[in-house]
């Protein structure tokens, strides 16, 4: 098994264009050899009444519903701007 992790690590590492070394090949070997582990204890569990799930948290739309309504007008939107103003507009920093 450990000889087939380090295949793995090795063919991993070339397609995200890592140089491992063979002392973190060894490293990882190792640390995919205790995932497979714990994955195969996993698999011990029996699920028969279990049903499926894809998202483990509620996914709630945390975005307010649109409605229409009034907008500024330019002498409100500009009504608590001192400074950075010019000829009823904002005046921002020149962009080069």
């Amino acid at each position: 098994m450990k000889e087939k992790n380090s295949i793995d690590i090795k063919k991993v590492a070339e397609v995200a264009r890592l140089n491992l070394s063979e002392e973190e090949i060894k490293k990882f070997s190792k640390d995919l050899e205790n995932i497979l582990e714990a994955f195969k204890e996993l698999e011990k569990v029996n699920t028969e009444s279990v049903e499926p799930t894809f998202q483990p948290i509620e996914v709630k739309d945390v975005l307010r519903e649109d409605k229409i309504e009034d907008s500024f007008g330019q002498e409100k939107a500009l009504s608590q701007i001192k400074t950075n103003k010019e000829e009823g507009h904002f005046k921002g920093p020149k962009a080069v």
